[in-house]
């Protein structure tokens, strides 16, 4: 006797209507999951994944979206015919989602306790002091520090990986059936990564929870999944076990996803370049104001670190969340507060105001981590990249142009989408209009924050190599702020390893993965392999 899954997806098309024309994203999928199994859901960005898993729970708008074909069922129960009663009664209840960015998803008005108050109070109408006591425990489960003083922090005060971790925390709250994760442990690093994947499997097993699994990180899926199913260009292409899809993979696609971790090693530095960028005893704190009962207290971040790139060269930050890895990276660009020394290029940084920094705003750029809260979503791709050349530089509206055309051409994106808007783009594909809009400036110093979490790792090879040519043919240099280990060695010439503020390791970057000194760079290797 066979047993009913879950949640059935049967025969599935999706498609946008757009100036009377339809177009199909998700063409005629099937894929079931059966209770308590992990599925995991991989492929390319834009390859129809994260809109199959907004489908489920009906968040997509219709209008423009349609579904020419199928149904999805949950318990035998049509999902896609289902009126908006039964749909508020599943959403949260049964079935919770996960979102790929917190930031956009976390109400910023709102303290992190009224959010999740707000979850107890609708679904299962508790009483103000047992929603905070459960609140409470389930951000201890998700291993959020300090738990208690961040209840009244507001999503912007909370690093990326804290805030993905409040966000799962808030979908696993009313305890659902099925949970859909979109991309969970994006923003995690290695170490937090594996106790989110051990949390959600001790979840899973107390609750006989489903899981559907969204992700464009293979090494999740060895840890965490039961099958897996792969998407290319809105095609499911191939279904199996996770032992099967790995050790046989069938279609070609699957192989390439295989065949795409990140390998190699960055090109050689030139021993004899100058020193492009110097940090010297670096401080940054970030004051609590005082109250009545209350003194004021200095939080300090990142506490006395020093280090030294030299032209042509990569650093690599890598630590914790809330280690201080991106308000390094802030500091460097003064948009952040902050005492000891900062010299570029023999210039002292530190001693300029924000007008006689202007000039070394095009010298050094930034990529941010979470490419939509980056990008103006009022803008056009084609303004969003061309912004700075109109800042820094003098040309002609047609060599702005072949320069966006250009530049796009260079980071893999599509020249005739450059009259879209960042929401109509995928993540994978935002985040590649970052790069792009730091590089048409041909900056000397790039500052990468986490540049290719978001993106599948097919793609994510593919910049990688593109990061190593422009490095070679420029001269290009950078600090790279990842959690991944992999990029990192693929990428960088030296390594930094930061915790709780502070240094605890630095190198060069194969004698530091060989030979590890430190007990926490040591687990942070231990946990990425």
């Amino acid at each position: 006797m066979t047993t009913m899954p879950i949640l059935d997806i049967q025969n599935l098309s999706i498609a946008f209507q757009q100036n009377g024309q339809e177009n199909r994203v998700v063409d005629q999928i099937s894929l079931q999951v059966a209770a308590g199994e992990t599925m995991a859901l991989v492929g390319e960005s834009g390859s129809g994944k994260s809109v199959t898993a907004l489908s489920v729970l009906r968040l997509l708008p219709t209008p423009p979206v349609t579904y020419p074909t199928g149904d999805i069922l949950f318990n035998g129960e049509s999902l896609l015919r289902a009126d908006d009663k039964t749909l508020r009664h599943h959403r949260g209840n049964s079935i919770s989602m996960i979102f790929q960015e917190p930031m956009v998803s976390l109400n910023p008005l709102h303290t992190i306790e009224k959010q999740l108050s707000e979850v107890l109070l609708i679904h299962r109408g508790m009483a103000k002091q047992a929603a905070r006591d459960e609140i409470v425990e389930v951000l201890e489960r998700v291993r959020l520090r300090d738990v208690k003083k961040r209840l009244n922090a507001y999503p912007h005060q909370l690093s990326g990986g804290e805030r993905q971790r409040v966000m799962i925390a808030m979908a696993i709250l009313t305890k659902p059936k099925l949970l859909i994760a979109d991309e969970p442990t994006t923003a995690l690093d290695v170490t937090v990564q594996a106790q989110i994947l051990l949390l959600l499997k001790e979840l899973k097993q107390e609750m006989n929870m489903s899981l559907l699994f969204i992700t464009h990180d293979l090494n999740i899926v060895r840890k965490l999944a039961d099958n897996v199913a792969v998407m290319c260009q809105g095609k499911l292409v191939e279904q199996n076990s996770r032992d099967m899809l790995f050790s046989r993979p069938q279609h070609a696609y699957t192989q390439k996803l295989l065949d795409s971790e990140p390998k190699g090693r960055p090109f050689p530095a030139q021993e004899n370049n100058r020193n492009l960028l110097e940090i010297k005893n670096l401080t940054i704190g970030f004051p609590r104001p005082a109250g009545l009962f209350r003194p004021k207290i200095n939080n300090t971040v990142v506490n006395g670190i020093s280090f030294t790139i030299r032209k042509g060269e990569s650093l690599g930050l890598v630590g914790e969340s809330g280690s201080g890895k991106s308000t390094t990276g802030l500091a460097l660009l003064r948009l952040l507060k902050s005492q000891g020394e900062i010299w570029f290029d023999g210039q002292p940084l530190h001693t300029l105001n924000m007008r006689q920094m202007l000039p070394y705003r095009s010298r050094i750029q930034i990529v941010f981590q979470d490419p939509f809260s980056a990008l103006n979503p009022r803008l056009s791709i084609s303004q969003i990249i061309a912004e700075g050349l109109e800042v820094h530089h003098h040309f002609t509206p047609q060599e702005r142009e072949a320069k966006v055309i250009a530049t796009m051409q260079e980071v893999g994106l599509d020249p005739t989408t450059r009259h879209r808007y960042p929401t109509e783009f995928s993540g994978g594909q935002r985040q590649r209009i970052s790069i792009a809009r730091a590089l048409i400036l041909q900056p000397e110093l790039l500052i990468l924050d986490e540049p290719t979490s978001s993106l599948d790792r097919s793609v994510q090879a593919q910049i990688l190599e593109l990061l190593k040519k422009l490095q070679q043919q420029h001269q290009l240099t950078y600090l790279f702020i990842s959690h991944d280990l992999q990029v990192i060695r693929s990428l960088c010439h030296q390594i930094i390893v930061m915790r709780q503020g502070e240094i605890v390791e630095q190198g060069e970057c194969e004698t530091v993965f060989d030979s590890p000194q430190h007990p926490y760079t040591q687990n942070l290797l231990e946990d990425s392999r």
